[in-house]
């Protein structure tokens, strides 16, 4: 990197800074962390998708795609389970949350059961958000020691300060705008990547000279049980459909932007634009990963110095395999974009990490201060929540750098680590919201027991988890199971429990039930979303013939 590039991630920093400080005049809680109710789909959609694809998509997907053994284009399965996910949410879940008006959607939950299980849901969101967000942060600090050369600790204070100070000013507006540029930004950065690399690829042979055609193979009927066995066609459809469900419908830091649209059209309108844009998107990380990582094969000397950034910043993973697949990326950008370009697409990846950081941030500082602080009869002066609200914002981005040292020495792809951590937690969080607008038979007890059981049984069969502390039950089933195991015990356990304290009564509140209308049913949204889903099975079924 040189004076050019530096300058542009200069005056990119001072650019976002200059934005909270825009949002600054934010008046009472709806406007701090709902933006007012004003927001327009456009801003939402790319803010969702922002704090989705984030720096852990730019810099771990093209790796796995392009690098890791067994990887490849599988990772577009993930995908498949985005359309029907979307459409569901459309139907049953938005719709009572944003008539509810609530700020956190936990808040919705207690209205249903009690406040010890909106209290539990909380917890269980704030200590998964908080893990899952300490990964994007070492993401950070993998970019900027390899670029950099700066000590790990450093390079993490250093933009979680920035991230930390945009969001604290500006709250939910200075988010869902930044995260708008970020997005714009990041899509640059991959076109400009994939173009770059296609032309690398025909400057030493084309793509036939470094093409590995397993990596092509997206379905694989495989079941995810088993040593090796992932990515299979059921898994992740089913469990990708309760992931995303949950992921959008029903977590803070997603459900958040929707409660933010100025009415339940705008809400459509984003969900739409998700399932059907995150697709291209993610094809052309992929896309950008297989050009790549054919690159990789033939120019020994872009393999070399992987290993040599590997052995210098992470020598436990040079030790293990010679060399940290996420560093492909990094690495390429120095070796092979002109100055100017280089400056660009670290602006972009940064982009992309204070994106999900301060989205993070935000909803978790809202969580705590209406779950905690906001609850019951009197609520707090204005003066006092704001206070609250900005405090906690410092607090959360303090205990997310703090997690992401938990992970500095793991081995696997961050993309896959952050995944597998959400999938621990996503089936119970879904259960609990689906129970509370649609049953009449779950008690708090019920629901509560529900939650706590299938959190601590996925807890035990997660290798991710079972990773941290060193531990290995001898049973392998592939994380994304853990979405649907997590749905049938909470929900088992909820009804069992339920049963045998018939004598506490099931709470209602009218507020919180929902019916669906015929006119729902045909909402024209839904049925796109649908065909798109068979649109992108097709395309998956296809891709060794697109590609080859």
């Amino acid at each position: 990197m040189n004076w050019l590039d530096f300058t542009i991630i200069a005056v990119y920093i001072f650019f976002f800074l200059g934005m909270g400080f825009f949002f600054k005049d934010n008046k009472n809680a709806k406007d701090y962390f709902l933006g007012g109710r004003s927001m327009g789909w456009f801003p939402l959609s790319l803010s969702t998708m922002a704090t989705q694809l984030s720096a852990i998509s730019f810099i771990s997907a093209p790796a796995f795609v392009g690098l890791k053994l067994n990887g490849g284009l599988k990772w577009l399965t993930f995908e498949f389970a985005v359309p029907i996910a979307m459409a569901f949410i459309m139907l049953f879940i938005i719709p009572p949350l944003f008539r509810s008006g609530v700020v956190s959607i936990y808040e919705f939950i207690e209205k249903r059961f009690s406040s010890s299980t909106r209290l539990i849901l909380s917890v269980v969101f704030q200590i998964s958000k908080a893990l899952g967000t300490g990964v994007m942060v070492y993401t950070i600090a993998i970019i900027l020691q390899a670029v950099l050369d700066i000590d790990y600790v450093y390079t993490v204070l250093i933009i979680s300060a920035i991230t930390i100070v945009y969001s604290w000013q500006g709250g939910m507006k200075a988010v869902v705008w930044g995260d708008a540029v970020q997005m714009v930004l990041l899509f640059i950065g991959l076109i400009v990547c994939t173009y770059y690399g296609w032309q690398l690829l025909q400057d030493n042979g084309g793509l036939a000279a470094g093409f590995d055609p397993e990596r092509l193979q997206v379905i694989d009927f495989n079941m995810g049980l088993g040593s090796g066995e992932e990515y299979g066609l059921l898994p992740m459809i089913f469990g990708g459909f309760f992931l995303y469900v949950s992921y959008y419908g029903c977590d803070q830091s997603q459900a958040q932007r929707m409660l933010s649209a100025k009415n339940e059209k705008t809400i459509r309108q984003l969900l739409l634009a998700n399932g059907l844009l995150r697709f291209p998107v993610v094809l052309v990380y992929c896309t950008m990963g297989l050009f790549i990582g054919a690159l990789l094969t033939v120019a020994p000397d872009f393999m070399a110095e992987i290993g040599v950034a590997t052995q210098k910043h992470f020598p436990a993973d040079y030790a293990a395999t010679g060399y940290k697949a996420d560093l492909m990326i990094p690495v390429f950008i120095l070796k092979y974009l002109p100055h100017g370009f280089i400056g660009i697409l670290m602006v972009a990846i940064l982009s992309a990490a204070m994106s999900s950081l301060s989205s993070t941030v935000n909803s978790l500082s809202a969580v705590s201060v209406e779950d905690f602080f906001n609850r019951g009869k009197e609520k707090l002066s204005t003066k006092k929540y704001m206070f609250l609200s900005k405090a906690s914002v410092v607090f959360w981005g303090v205990v997310c750098i703090a997690c992401s040292f938990l992970f500095g020495g793991s081995k696997s792809a961050v993309i896959e680590i952050i995944n597998a951590i959400g999938s621990v937690f996503y089936g119970p969080v879904l259960v609990t919201f689906l129970l509370a607008i649609f049953s009449k038979k779950v008690n708090h007890i019920g629901m509560n027991a529900g939650i706590i059981t299938a959190v601590l049984i996925n807890l035990m069969f997660s290798k991710t988890i079972q990773g941290l502390f060193n531990i290995d039950l001898g049973f392998d089933i592939f994380w994304i199971w853990l979405n649907v195991t997590g749905v049938g015990i909470a929900l088992v356990v909820a009804y069992v429990v339920s049963m045998l304290t018939a004598q506490v009564p099931v709470k209602s509140d009218s507020s919180v039930s929902f019916a669906i209308s015929k006119k729902d049913w045909q909402r024209k949204e839904v049925y796109i979303l649908l065909g798109f889903f068979v649109v992108i099975l097709l395309i998956g079924a296809l891709a060794p013939q697109i590609y080859g």
